[in-house]
């Protein structure tokens, strides 16, 4: 940027989940980084579960790094919890796009700042398009999951249109149905099943809301000026090769984390800058220290995974059984509805053998040399950390396209196993 020059502002909106506040975070420190002013816009309820978790110092922010909210239009709910997905997006249909054109608003106002020069949008809140068309703003979308999970969600359409989707039957996803291959979408590895695709397929309902959310977001994405994936060429050339055909300027800049390490010296203030909605347990990184390398299984189904309580004891007696230390996650709404309560013969029985937290700082417990294999749900985030982190992974895909990541992980990436289940 030359000497005198204005600096260029970019105003960030992830959607509001954990999986997607973290890239777009990383994305905002490496903009603040090379100069731009940011406007990083939570929702309220997230911005909240911040201040709560880590204090108001957490929106504090940096001179010309600020946090900004807007409402999301969603009853009161459980006020540190995940929110549910399906009215999340619907919501940000209906209900986010005035708000954050008021917040625009107020930012063409404000002369202690430049003026807005781009807005940078998760890749499933396109109703952003529209406020930069309304305001003349470039917009830019960060595809925060994998490439070869969009061009599975961008396939929905033509799933619909061939009668695969949505099923005939619930029965279809145990019959046999799933296990049909899917080997006609360019850019997806050969042996693709209907199963390997983003699990909102798993429906007979033609207006499920997931079903047609991904069917209209990736439909807008050419809309942009450009698309930031948040993956590297080597690791999914194939679908990146696919994707340029019907996207605008693509640029790969993952994995994220790994850059902004790389890129943003640990006394830069910056790096202080979270976006973790629950607090992170550094308790853990200690227990760590005192295990053999390689030695512990770490175990994290992401911030949205819930499961019952008979797969929560089922879980835990298998690691206890497995005779391996391990370091397990478990979050306060892991269990739907319900407290996460252990049997009181399993604390005893692992009390030397294993740990665990509510919440911790996963880039750092995978990049610990203790850590021997991941447990996990498939999350990209997940699966980009353990990769960077050189640990195999074990698949339990939960939703979303997890089910994609799991696929490609135990077979055209060639480190990890799926999780069978009884």
């Amino acid at each position: 940027m030359p000497n005198g020059a204005e600096k260029q502002h970019a105003v960030l909106i992830p959607y509001p989940a954990q999986g997607h506040i973290n890239p777009m975070l990383h994305l905002a420190k490496l903009l603040h980084a090379q100069g731009f002013h940011i406007t990083f816009v939570l929702t309220d309820f997230n911005y909240g579960r911040l201040v709560r978790s880590h204090t108001s110092d957490a929106v504090k922010g940096l001179p010309s790094f600020r946090f900004a909210s807007i409402p999301d239009g969603l009853p009161p709910s459980s006020a540190d919890a995940t929110q549910d997905i399906p009215s999340l997006c619907q919501s940000a249909i209906d209900n986010f796009l005035a708000p954050f054109s008021h917040l625009l608003a107020d930012l063409a106002d404000d002369h202690l700042s430049p003026p807005v020069s781009c807005i940078v949008s998760d890749g499933v809140m396109t109703f952003t398009l529209d406020a930069a068309r309304e305001f003349g703003i470039p917009e830019i979308f960060l595809w925060t999951a994998s490439a070869c999970g969009f061009v599975s969600y961008n396939h929905y359409r033509h799933l619909v249109d061939s009668g695969l989707v949505p099923l005939k039957d619930m029965d279809d996803v145990r019959n046999g149905t799933l296990e049909k291959e899917v080997d006609w979408v360019p850019g997806l590895m050969p042996g693709m099943r209907l199963r390997d695709f983003p699990s909102f397929i798993r429906t007979t309902d033609p207006d499920d809301i997931m079903l047609n959310y991904f069917i209209r977001e990736t439909s807008r994405l050419p809309m942009a000026s450009a698309i930031v994936l948040n993956t590297f060429d080597a690791l999914e050339n194939r679908a990146l090769v696919a994707m340029q055909d019907i996207l605008p300027p693509m640029y790969t800049v993952g994995p994220l984390s790994t850059l902004v390490r790389k890129s943003i010296p640990d006394e830069n203030p910056l790096v202080d800058l979270t976006g973790s909605l629950w607090r992170e347990d550094a308790s853990c990184l200690e227990w760590l220290n005192g295990r053999p390398a390689g030695s512990v299984v770490y175990v994290n189904f992401g911030s949205i995974t819930v499961m019952s309580t008979e797969e929560l004891v089922e879980f835990a007696w298998g690691l206890a059984n497995s005779g391996y230390n391990f370091l397990w996650i478990v979050r306060p709404d892991l269990v739907k509805g319900e407290t996460p309560v252990l049997p009181s013969d399993f604390l005893e029985e692992i009390e030397e053998r294993g740990m665990m937290v509510g919440w911790c700082d996963q880039e750092k417990v995978l990049e610990h040399p203790a850590v021997g294999v991941f447990l996990t749900h498939c999350g990209w985030n997940s699966t980009l950390e353990s990769l960077c982190g050189g640990v195999p992974m074990i698949c339990w895909p939960f939703f979303a396209e997890q089910q994609t990541n799991c696929r490609y992980a135990r077979g055209d990436w060639g480190w990890a196993w799926r999780l069978a289940m009884m």
